[in-house]
């Protein structure tokens, strides 16, 4: 077993956090989508939609064929979601999933933020919840409230990822680096022209933060 294997056991909250994002967003045949880090599979396995899907992710190696999928419209380049080079309001509907998070500092996911708010329309942005008491990329309970220098001493043996990808000490520093979840104000403060929706685990604990502005 390694870790993707685990990630995909989230397939199911996935599938319906996308239902829900088609059924608030209401796709007509004429949007144009702007999906910032995503993959081309991520809408793939979904039935085509909107009138074309532009990818953009920092990742160049992920290659798509669009001839496997000529009736979904879509198309992928390699573009910094912190400096997106498209006009404001250029797209319909800009969708980002469990992205903004990865961007690395606060001053990073405010630049992210105010650039999907400036191109898109619509905004449907969502990301894990700080305040959720399991880490979902490290996956492991409370490792991510700890200070910075104890969550790096914590992840390689403390966290299921540290024992299923046996990181060297530098890949956990960069990763820690990396990541970092936000805080309900924080999504407030980030997009205040937006609704901060709840994805709630059990019905009860908040799991994730999805801005979205209709």
């Amino acid at each position: 077993m390694n870790i993707h294997s685990l990630y995909g056991l989230a397939r199911r909250f996935r599938a319906k956090r996308f239902q829900h994002f088609c059924a608030k967003s209401r796709i007509a045949p004429t949007d144009l989508v702007l999906d910032i880090g995503g993959y081309y599979w991520n809408w793939t396995e979904h039935p085509p939609m909107g009138k074309a899907i532009r990818i953009i992710n920092l990742d160049s190696r992920h290659v798509f064929d669009k001839a496997q999928y000529p009736r979904h419209n879509l198309d992928v380049a390699c573009a910094d979601g912190c400096r997106l080079p498209y006009p404001d309001r250029s797209y319909d509907i800009v969708y980002s999933n469990s992205v903004i998070e990865h961007v690395g500092s606060y001053e990073k996911q405010r630049a992210f933020a105010s650039e999907a708010r400036r191109v898109g329309k619509r905004l449907w942005i969502q990301t894990p919840a700080y305040e959720f008491f399991i880490e979902p990329h490290f996956l492991a309970p409370f490792v991510h409230w700890a200070p910075r220098n104890l969550r790096v001493k914590l992840i390689r043996f403390f966290t299921l990822w540290g024992w299923l990808e046996k990181p060297s000490p530098q890949r956990i520093q960069e990763t820690v680096d990396e990541i970092r979840l936000l805080r309900y104000r924080e999504m407030q403060e980030l997009f205040p022209d937006c609704q901060i929706l709840r994805e709630r685990f059990l019905g009860v604990l908040t799991k994730s933060y999805i801005a979205f502005r209709e």
